[in-house]
């Protein structure tokens, strides 16, 4: 990787920071309640590699076998994410690599990380995907679903739900405000109900276009790609 692309990203890193820092002191927020997840999929390994060196040790992928491939090359102090959808079939591989799934988005799902954890002897931490702007297009539990969720969700033993997940609409960014304020509030009315061992502390929502509102309503993890790697291949 040339000096350039370094100092590329290190200076899109630096104004993201800024950016995210001034939308915590907007609302009352320390930086240390919000992480970075950096979300590699569009950039090659050489880049990724960099992300440790400047500080950035949550990284997301998109898809399992991107996760598996990187996973093997870069740093092991690497907190790996998978933000985007699991199948069935690749949950026996991914688990083991993972700090969090961030995208569950059906009971069958649910059932199938239950039963491989069990196998496995691990618990693996994940959030619920919502569908909070309620667009067609868009997967995971509509927030009617959800509640309905809670007895199967304090049967789970070896899955921990640590919040909540969701994409906003492609739109303006304030647009984007009630999608983001809804999942904050569903979040709190499950965390009541739930089993001790469900603490919903998370709420994983703001992407490149929409961090800083996505912060300024409760969110704990932004998943961050385009922003970061703008002029970086």
């Amino acid at each position: 990787m040339n000096t350039s692309a370094a100092q590329r990203l290190r200076a899109n890193l630096a104004a993201v920071e800024d950016r995210i820092a001034n939308a915590c002191a907007r609302a009352g927020r320390t930086r240390s309640e919000v992480t970075l997840v950096a979300v590699t999929k569009t950039i090659s390994v050489q880049l990724a590699a960099l992300l440790p060196e400047l500080g950035i040790l949550d990284l997301g992928e998109n898809r399992p076998q991107e996760l598996w491939r990187k996973s093997e090359v870069l740093a092991k102090a690497i907190r790996w994410h998978l933000v985007g959808h699991l199948q069935r079939n690749k949950i026996d591989k991914t688990l083991p690599l993972v700090e969090m799934i961030h995208a569950v988005d059906s009971v069958r799902l649910l059932q199938a990380l239950e039963q491989e954890a069990s196998r496995q002897g691990r618990r693996i931490a994940v959030l619920l995907e919502v569908n909070a702007s309620g667009e067609a297009s868009k997967q995971g539990f509509d927030q009617t679903e959800i509640r309905a969720l809670v007895p199967t969700l304090n049967d789970l033993k070896q899955v921990q739900v640590r919040g909540l997940m969701t994409m906003a609409a492609l739109q303006e960014p304030q647009a984007c405000r009630p999608t983001f304020a809804a999942l904050r509030q569903l979040r709190d009315q499950l965390g009541a109900q739930l089993a001790e061992a469900h603490s919903l502390a998370h709420l994983s929502m703001g992407m490149s276009n929409d961090f800083e509102i996505a912060i300024e309503e409760g969110a704990t993890f932004i998943r961050l790609g385009t922003v970061l790697f703008e002029g970086l291949k």
